[in-house]
């Protein structure tokens, strides 16, 4: 089986103070699949962007915020090594003011007002161009995303190789468990990654996925590599055994 062709693990923070246009924004990538942290200015977008456990794959940031400016925001970035992508969108269209936005760290710079399917383009360019998404392929242990092909594969102890279909949410779990493979992460950090902050939370969500993702590694000969830290959090090990048949596992 093949995974669903509509993964996308991509995480936006939208930073736009205008109602109408930040609402058409984040309508428009909601239903590209993206999950999207709109903030309306620059002070509570610093907070988005300094927290750890929150990792943006990409940020449309207007240049004209309350608060820090765009181009605060971008020069904060670049000054700590952040190499996030930028798409910086503003009114000013003289030269010099697209200048002075590229300088300060952005990307790519879109004059409003443009077409969502523009947006669009340039998203998928700065992907296609940012040396973060150059990577194909994430593998820890036995497991490896497939992200060219939206497929993750296991391998067990004699080299055969297996398809495991997801979800696009099983398939943003597992990859952020492996991107912090062995180490505790809670619920909350999970949450905050896997929805939209804004998203009115339900108790329990995240258990409720991971006893999903569960399933699916146990059914395709992978075990339990998720464990439960009780009281704190959840952590993947890939050490423990590859099992040849289904472990419920999903306390």
């Amino acid at each position: 089986m093949v995974v669903l062709a509509l993964i996308n693990n991509m995480r936006v923070l939208l930073v736009e103070d205008e109602p109408d246009l930040g609402s058409a924004i984040k309508r428009t990538l909601n239903l590209e699949k993206y999950v999207v942290d709109w903030v309306l200015d620059g002070n509570e977008a610093w907070d988005y962007l300094e927290n750890q456990w929150t990792q943006y794959t990409l940020a449309i940031i207007d240049w004209m915020l309350p608060g820090l400016s765009g181009l605060e925001l971008c020069s904060r970035l670049r000054t700590r090594r952040n190499p996030l992508p930028i798409l910086m969108l503003t009114a000013k269209d003289r030269m010099e003011d697209k200048v002075a936005g590229l300088d300060a760290g952005a990307d790519d710079y879109l004059v409003k007002p443009f077409g969502m399917a523009e947006l669009l383009a340039r998203l998928r360019a700065l992907q296609r161009r940012s040396p973060q998404f150059q990577s194909k392929e994430l593998t820890v242990g036995n497991l490896t995303l497939d992200y060219s092909n939206s497929m993750v594969v296991s391998q067990n102890h004699q080299g055969d190789k297996q398809i495991i279909s997801l979800t696009n949410k099983e398939f943003q779990l597992l990859e952020y468990f492996m991107k912090h493979p062995h180490q505790i992460v809670t619920t909350e950090q999970i949450r905050n990654q896997l929805w939209e902050v804004s998203a009115e939370p339900v108790s329990n969500v995240v258990a409720a996925q991971i006893r999903l993702l569960r399933r699916r590694l146990a059914s395709s000969g992978c075990g339990n590599p998720i464990e439960t830290m009780h009281g704190v959090g959840y952590r993947l090990n890939l050490t423990v055994d590859i099992l040849p048949t289904v472990n419920g596992g999903d306390s």
